[in-house]
């Protein structure tokens, strides 16, 4: 099944445009990865990275890469006659953090093509495209299990354009993590896009204490998974306020890493992490 998942993702950008002009497109790319976050890097370090892409056969592929300074060229065969994204995902492996917790950085193809000479194919892959990428992949997966064809006609230039614009929330422009995309995803198979599903999920505001045996400043700041979301700061004597969502949530500070799922928390200092 996971094999086949992106053999599926052929038709959801103007297919027929690209094969019009598919000798404009090299099929080997060198995949340009972002940046991580300075704030990320000040405390964790730079990260290693997940890539996953299609292959032009349409089967998944996933390489891991070591960080950034130490990279190689990193290249993928991708096919260039559909729209198709690629994923990159940060981890730090010394930490126990491992990919999949993290936010990805992403892209699609073709509009994320910085140069299409064949001598000089490049795909750029930033942060603002990692949920449009995850957001494809959750669509062929909902399309894959209602048993029905992926669509035809998604016009993901528009759909970029949303962002642009006060057609979504303030809270969904300024970090589109805080949105649902399996959900999101799902609707849409199930009655069509509506920009109206671009919503943030629910949150849960919840006291956090911190750990009896802890000596450290609790009040932060505190960084998320998201590459955009804002820094969480305590002053002295307020009560610390995460806001919690459905499934794990994670944190950092200078002081450590906070898990938490649900009612359940658990709080690692750096020392203990960095063993």
């Amino acid at each position: 099944m996971k094999n086949s998942i992106y053999s599926l993702l052929s038709v959801l950008a103007p297919a027929i445009l690209l094969v019009c002009c598919t000798g404009r497109f090299p099929s080997g790319y060198t995949l340009e990865l972002p940046e991580a976050p300075a704030e990320w890097v000040s405390i964790l370090g730079e990260p290693h990275w997940r890539v996953e892409w299609v292959d032009p056969g349409g089967q998944m592929q996933m390489a891991d890469y070591p960080p950034r300074q130490e990279q190689k060229v990193i290249e993928a065969e991708i096919p260039v006659t559909w729209t198709n994204p690629v994923l990159a995902w940060p981890f730090w492996p010394s930490l126990s953090l491992p990919p999949n917790i993290f936010k990805p950085a992403g892209a699609l193809f073709p509009f994320d093509v910085l140069a299409s000479q064949r001598r000089d194919a490049r795909l750029r892959l930033s942060w603002e495209a990692g949920p449009d990428a995850v957001f494809y992949k959750e669509l062929t997966l909902a399309y894959d299990q209602n048993g029905k064809r992926t669509p035809v006609n998604f016009d993901w230039p528009r759909y970029r354009e949303l962002f642009k614009t006060d057609a979504l929330s303030e809270a969904v422009r300024e970090d589109p993590w805080v949105v649902n995309w399996s959900m999101a995803a799902e609707r849409t198979v199930a009655s069509n896009f509506d920009r109206r599903r671009i919503v943030p999920e629910a949150v849960n505001a919840r006291h956090i204490p911190a750990p009896g045996n802890f000596h450290g400043s609790w009040q932060g700041p505190w960084y998320s998974i998201s590459p955009f979301a804002k820094p969480l700061f305590f002053e002295e004597g307020e009560l610390a306020i995460f806001p919690v969502r459905p499934g794990i949530n994670v944190w950092f500070s200078a002081e450590g890493i906070l898990r938490v799922n649900g009612n359940s928390s658990v709080f690692e200092e750096k020392k203990v992490w960095q063993k």
